[in-house]
């Protein structure tokens, strides 16, 4: 395992910010942490680079425990905090000489220009950091933190604030970083998780609430099936059919749990079980004429949005 946390708890105070958090990374994963403001992820993050120390529990990167022997295990560590600190009166390759002198690291020019052309930063690579846009500077972020070839990379909230284009450069860059480091980043972008991670782990009120393969979404949110299905005004019995004659809230079909009404004869129905062919059979019966039967795939922003909206 390339990054283990066992048992970490934090508290600021009388508020307990982290309750026995505990979960591993495999090289070469990339995993979206998740979770709502104030969920304690920039805190456990800080607590992973050795910024911060946990009242309990460990971590070990690479093998090697963050606390006490923070310096040894940052070795293994790459970082980009959630608010870039760049020294915006540096040129870029002067700031990542700054970078690699702290690290101690032998042929820095070689390494720092495999970097910049890496990240992208070959156009701007002689400004200043102060004239470059939010995106170059994100990718200086993420040129400082892999300077030291580090097998683990932290990334707190790598993409805020950035425009479409950017956005997409930089998340084509973690991915492949991604390909040979393992990657824990943050995000409150939930395309990021499905288009980047193969796992996400979510945090609430400093608790995991879910720790899943992406592909494994659908089974936390409890096998069931959603299906939208909209009727065609008809007749029943040679009468003229209103929105109120449908008669599906008398639907008998087994496995089926809810059934709302979304506007005109549009309604939404959950079951435990695909019974598409069942509602079109009814729907013979009735002589209704279905118009639209769609099932609704539960996406990440569902999962959240149901493992975050209770209080724990």
């Amino acid at each position: 395992m390339s990054l283990i946390i066992e048992n970490v708890n934090k508290s600021y105070g009388d508020k307990k910010v982290l309750h026995d958090i505990s979960f591993s990374l495999n090289s070469g994963e990339v995993v979206g942490f998740l979770g709502p403001n104030g969920a304690g992820k920039s805190t456990l993050m800080k607590i992973i680079v050795g910024y911060l120390t946990a009242d309990s529990g460990n971590v070990k990167i690479c093998g090697t425990t963050v606390n006490p022997n923070s310096i040894d295990a940052k070795r293994y560590i790459g970082y980009l905090p959630e608010h870039n600190p760049l020294y915006m009166d540096m040129y870029v390759k002067e700031y990542l000489q700054y970078i690699a002198n702290i690290y101690n690291i032998k042929n820095a020019k070689t390494q720092i220009n495999q970097l910049i052309e890496q990240v992208g930063l070959t156009p701007e690579c002689n400004k200043r950091i102060a004239q470059l846009s939010k995106g170059y500077k994100q990718r200086v972020g993420l040129a400082q933190a892999l300077i030291h070839n580090p097998q683990v990379l932290i990334l707190d909230e790598p993409t805020t604030g950035l425009d479409p284009n950017q956005l997409t450069e930089i998340r084509e860059l973690i991915a492949n970083i991604g390909k040979e480091k393992t990657v824990l980043f943050s995000t409150h972008i939930m395309q990021e998780v499905t288009a980047l991670c193969q796992r996400v782990v979510i945090i609430n009120h400093g608790n995991i609430v879910a720790d899943t393969p992406v592909t494994q979404l659908q089974s936390i949110m409890g096998n069931k099936y959603t299906f939208e299905i909209q009727f065609a005004h008809t007749n029943i019995n040679n009468k003229n059919t209103t929105q109120t004659d449908i008669p599906i809230q008398q639907l008998q079909i087994n496995g089926i749990e809810n059934i709302t009404k979304i506007n005109n004869n549009y309604y939404r129905i959950t079951a435990q079980n695909d019974c598409r062919l069942e509602l079109f059979n009814w729907a013979t019966q009735q002589n209704l004429t279905i118009i639209t039967l769609k099932q609704i795939e539960y996406t990440i922003e569902d999962l959240f949005k149901q493992l975050t909206k209770k209080a724990i």
